[in-house]
């Protein structure tokens, strides 16, 4: 009988998914921010700071924001899974990476809601 260990980052559908959800979910923002720069409108200070008053948009760059973070997330661990060994120092990244991640996604929802 063979016993199968499953190691490494290629073993899961669902963070297959989730890099491809959160990809069209940023690309989809980035497209509509993109559409808003290229409109013409003379973009200062006071535009800027209008649009991101309005909720849906609030909305949408928090949505954004939760992405990146959780996009990163299954990028970095995938490579500290594939290519660090020491179970100890892959913890220690792996930790260090979601307070990064968490630190930024805070700052991020504190910027949209000052």
């Amino acid at each position: 009988m063979v016993k199968r260990l499953v190691v490494g980052a290629h073993y899961g559908l669902r963070d297959w998914l989730a890099q491809r959800i959160t990809a069209l979910i940023m690309a989809l923002y980035s497209i509509v921010i993109g559409v808003v720069l290229i409109t013409g409108v003379p973009v200062s200070y006071a535009v800027w700071k209008d649009f991101f008053a309005q909720g849906w948009v609030r909305i949408a760059t928090l949505i954004f924001a939760a992405s990146l973070a959780w996009h990163a997330w299954v990028g970095a661990r995938d490579i500290l899974m594939d290519y660090i060994k020491h179970d100890g120092l892959r913890l220690a990244l792996e930790v260090v990476t979601v307070l990064l991640l968490a630190t930024y996604l805070g700052w991020a929802i504190e910027i949209l809601w000052r």
